[in-house]
């Protein structure tokens, strides 16, 4: 292990650490990574796949331009600043910044050019963003914020030491969610005094490991849920002392499901009222209880209503702040929107409502697809692909091509890409400085900061870099003289931080400009040649100040700027990844932050929903008898930045049940159509009993041009969304299947 040199894995959002062996500018040998403070030497199968992408055939090596007849032209680097930043300008001069829409700012562990992003937004008054996240997490991220005060007041679970495992609509298994995820499911699947149970219409591998699994019928989660919480209230399992301490509104909850008929609704989610009663005595009965919800609900009907529900379970048998429970975790920077002006409330055209910052991914097409005087004009793409993870994909291409101008900063040419006016080539996450923000652990929280691999491909540029050029062409950095600041930092970071701080408090645009300004002052004197991770010192000084007690028991030491200042050098220091924060057990209850600092159990905008499904059913449609899932996680499928067919064994293939094949006349390897309300496409079959009759799924990361499987987004439709939150309806698309001549 001793020739193998420190990084991480970038398929999904756990980020293993790893160890390899590079030749030339290959990864050849991937291990997993001992010192790694939450992955401990784990990974799974996909971390082999990571050459695949650092050696992708459609790597771009130079700025590209687009002809007035639609092809691209190679321009140089001075030129495509100078011309970016120019059209930009013009946009911004005419319709003002808010006309400029960004999205993106990282791939699953690209995130620390993203925060250069938020300096080059300010410069152009950029306050409009989105990202994957509004796909997903929004409706979480808004019940949060419904129940404990904000929506930074994100859960996160602690399975390790759970006695009650519970997950909502997600495999594990494939989508991992948290760290060392296959371990930790043996493990509890082993244990004789500890429950696993699984909420998913599919028999995945984690429902084949589960003590409970309850097959709900697709779409049926809110049903069932409810169901579960009306059980809990009606038989007084819920924990009354704990209640009584931490929590407003139970009387008026008990009131909502109190003529809630268990029976009648564990019969519309088609799951057998004993499991029922079986999954709520374990987890009433439990020490701890941590669960887990993703996408199956979180890109299906009733989202956000089914977060809601989801996270009662937890708040009533009071397994909020304890160990093994759920609990709000600290972070080291936000994923969310903001940095470039005041924050917006709702979109600027259809007043859609904005979650932590971010419009929702199904209104972006909306917002641009209008002669509204307030439409988005310009947009910037950096390392994320709409054009292929979004709904209704022509749409979103119609979109892209109604604007005045568009860029897109990434590492292929993606299918986001083909569209824009101008793409600029980003160095690889092996090519430079990298971080994730994906950090959700408690008690112990880490941040990984990774030295690169290899030099930048010739042709491309780190973003920290490309950003930094950009705002300085916009003129943003005129005025503000950085000679005071290159004297500090030749001085050391601690002279450094003191005149940063003083000079910062009277020039607000140093605050707001401050990753570039860190860049082209602080970062040429540090060591490692980690130019590029000067905005961590900036992000050190904000945890520092957010927690500090928690930051010293991480074994950080030091008070004020100079207890950031050592957590910046730690990281430097451990590149394996560093544990930044530890917590003690009560930690949760004080980052409570509604006004009387406890958790407001009824969420008022969801009552009319809940009281909708007294009198409804999931919606069928004759025309379209399927349920499809666009976009599954599978062995051989990841996110798009693993791109081609050389990495996977075969193509992405609809399964479905052998019943319903049968029925259609279809074999095992034979082709159907699928067809939608917005499209249709031809996908190989695989039978398999671990679905449901009526339910289909597509796996994701398909159909990238070469690729020879389905982009499942040519299926979907912008307006099958939560009314909440916005989120689409990705897993539960309304479908007809048949032989394919």
């Amino acid at each position: 292990m001793n020739d193998l040199r420190p990084t991480a894995c970038i398929i999904c959002s756990i980020n293993c650490g790893l160890r390899v062996r590079t030749e030339g500018r290959r990864i050849v040998t991937i291990r997993g990574d001992r010192d790694h403070p939450t992955s401990a030497g784990y990974h799974c199968e996909k971390a082999r796949s990571l050459d695949h992408y650092q050696s992708a055939p459609d790597r771009l090596t130079s700025p590209l331009r687009r002809r007035p007849d639609g092809s691209f032209e190679p321009v140089d680097w001075d030129t495509a600043i100078t011309d970016v930043a120019a059209r930009l300008a013009a946009v911004r001069d005419a319709h003002g910044g808010e006309s400029i829409f960004y999205y993106g700012g990282g791939a699953q562990a690209n995130h620390l050019g993203g925060a250069y992003g938020r300096a080059l937004r300010a410069a152009l008054g950029s306050t409009f963003t989105s990202n994957a996240l509004a796909q997903e997490k929004t409706g979480e991220f808004w019940v949060d914020g419904q129940l404990f005060g904000r929506p930074r007041c994100h859960t996160t679970p602690d399975f390790e030491h759970a006695q009650v495992a519970v997950f909502v609509g997600n495999n594990p298994w494939q989508s991992h969610g948290f760290p060392r995820a296959r371990a930790v499911l043996k493990d509890l699947a082993r244990d004789p005094s500890r429950t696993l149970i699984v909420i998913d219409p599919r028999r995945t591998e984690t429902a084949e490991l589960a003590d409970l699994h309850l097959q709900v019928r697709p779409g049926a989660d809110a049903w069932l849920l409810g169901a579960m919480v009306a059980l809990m209230l009606r038989d007084h399992r819920a924990n009354q002392s704990w209640l009584d301490a931490h929590a407003h509104g139970l009387d008026a909850l008990q009131a909502l499901f109190a003529d809630v008929d268990v029976d009648v609704w564990c019969a519309i989610a088609d799951v057998p009222v004993a499991q029922v009663h079986a999954a709520v005595d374990a987890i009433a009965s439990a020490e701890s209880v941590s669960i887990l919800e993703d996408l199956g609900i979180q890109q299906a009907p009733h989202s956000t209503l089914s977060s809601w529900l989801e996270k009662l379970l937890v708040v009533l048998t009071g397994n909020l702040g304890r160990k093994g429970g759920m609990n709000i975790h600290t972070r080291f920077a936000s994923l969310g929107g903001g940095g470039g002006g005041r924050r917006q409330a709702t979109s600027p055209v259809g007043g859609h409502r904005i979650v932590g910052g971010l419009i929702p991914c199904n209104v972006i097409a909306d917002e641009l697809l209008t002669d509204h005087p307030r439409r988005f004009r310009a947009m910037i793409v950096e390392s994320a692909n709409p054009a292929h993870s979004l709904a209704d994909t022509p749409r979103f291409v119609e979109a892209m091509a109604a604007l005045e101008f568009s860029v897109v900063i990434d590492v292929a040419m993606t299918e986001t890409a083909r569209q824009a006016d101008y793409v600029l080539p980003a160095a690889s996450q092996f090519e430079k400085w990298e971080a994730s923000f994906f950090n959700l652990e408690f008690p112990a929280n880490a941040i990984h900061l990774r030295p690169p691999l290899f030099e930048p491909l010739e042709g491309t540029l780190p973003e920290p870099e490309l950003h930094t050029r950009l705002v300085r062409a916009l003129g943003a950095l005129d005025g503000l003289d950085p000679a005071t600041l290159h004297q500090a930092a030749a001085q050391g970071l601690e002279t450094y931080t003191m005149v940063f701080g003083m000079a910062a408090a009277t020039d607000r645009r140093l605050m707001q400009l401050a990753p570039v300004v860190l860049y082209e002052t602080m970062g040429p004197v540090l060591p490692q040649g980690a130019r590029q991770t000067a905005v961590m010192w900036a992000l050190a000084q904000q945890v520092a100040m957010t927690w500090p007690d928690a930051v010293r028991r991480a074994g950080i030491e030091g008070d004020g700027m100079m207890l950031g200042n050592a957590l910046y050098h730690a990281l430097l220091a451990h590149p394996s990844g560093l544990v930044f924060t530890v917590d003690l057990p009560d930690a949760t209850i004080g980052r409570i932050e509604t006004p009387d600092g406890r958790v407001h159990l009824v969420v008022e905008d969801l009552l009319p929903e809940l009281d909708a499904l007294r009198t409804s059913s999931p919606r069928t449609d004759d025309a379209f008898p399927f349920v499809l899932a666009a976009g599954e996680r599978r062995t051989h499928t990841a996110n798009t930045l693993l791109r081609g067919r050389t990495w996977r064994s075969a193509p992405g293939a609809l399964r479905i049940n052998p019943a319903d094949a049968a029925r259609l006349g279809l074999a095992d390897g034979e082709s159907a159509r699928i067809t939608t309300k917005r499209g249709a496409a031809v996908a190989v079959v695989a039978l398999t009993d671990t679905l449901r009759p009526g339910h289909v799924t597509l796996p994701n990361g398909h159909g990238l041009g070469h690729d020879d499987g389905v982009a499942p987004n040519n299926l979907t439709s912008t307006g099958d969304r939560d009314p909440i939150a916005g989120t689409p309806w990705h897993k539960h698309v309304r479908a007809r299947i048949e032989r394919a001549d």
